[in-house]
């Protein structure tokens, strides 16, 4: 499964990642960067506790990350 990351900047100057098809993952980041491989990371938390939990099908095992 491939997931949309969106990231944008804040007035504020902070970067904002989201993923856009797991509800509620998003990070903060002094950079693009930075945002972009939190949110990764915490998507990949999030699949993992679907997948530990029963709540994920086959379409998790392998996952891609593409900037939108």
């Amino acid at each position: 499964m491939k997931f949309r990351v969106e990231i944008e900047q804040e007035e504020d100057g902070r970067w904002i990642a989201e993923v856009i098809d797991l509800p509620g993952v998003l990070a903060y980041g002094n950079s693009s960067a930075e945002a972009q491989a939190k949110v990764q990371a915490l998507a990949l938390r999030v699949v993992a506790d679907r997948l530990e939990h029963g709540e994920a099908g086959p379409d998790l095992v392998s996952i891609s990350f593409a900037a939108a």
